[in-house]
């Protein structure tokens, strides 16, 4: 019998720790681009179990799953338990397109006191906490890439990031840490 190939986590054994700051990846998970006019909010979000957001840059997490607004119309579902999305959404009976994603992003985690100064290092956008408040979620730049960015607390992102830009990604990062840390 053939074996199967398992793929492995374009940031495997990434990590860094320093002066105020943590940076690793996150754990595999599901990811959803989901595209819908607002008549299909209500029966999608029953499918999904979580109520998609409707404000600009908002989100919302119940348990494992968040949602994370990205357009009037297009939303980024994540579930860190891998449950499968698709599925949920082919429960609904409403106009709505869900692509799976999720072999297509990585994920980073980046926390601590100098959380945003590391991230303005590449971020053009105000991250202060009055301006960019937990749960907060935005389609920015970091350096050269596109990411999703998503405030899980006030000293803590989560960095959505295609694979192919991971590592560039986190080694910026680490980068401006290191410049932080001093």
């Amino acid at each position: 019998m053939a074996e199967t190939a398992t793929r492995i986590h374009p940031l495997e054994h990434r990590n860094f720790s320093g002066n105020r700051i943590a940076i690793q990846p996150a754990a595999p998970a599901t990811r959803l681009s989901l595209r819908a006019p607002a008549a299909s909010l209500s029966a999608l979000s029953k499918a999904l179990a979580i109520k998609l957001p409707e404000k600009p840059g908002s989100s919302a997490s119940k348990g494992e799953r968040h949602a994370l607004w990205l357009g009037p119309d297009e939303w980024l579902v994540i579930d860190e338990g891998e449950a499968d999305l698709i599925a949920a959404c082919a429960e609904a009976s409403a106009l709505h397109s869900a692509v799976d994603v999720s072999h297509r992003n990585a994920a980073i985690l980046i926390f601590g006191a100098g959380v945003e100064d590391v991230l303005a290092a590449g971020c053009p956008q105000d991250l202060s906490l009055g301006a960019f408040p937990v749960g907060a979620a935005a389609r920015t730049v970091f350096g050269k890439v596109e990411i999703v960015l998503h405030r899980t607390a006030g000293d803590a992102f989560r960095v959505e990031v295609w694979r192919s830009f991971s590592d560039y990604a986190f080694t910026l990062m680490e980068d401006a840490a290191r410049d932080v840390a001093r």
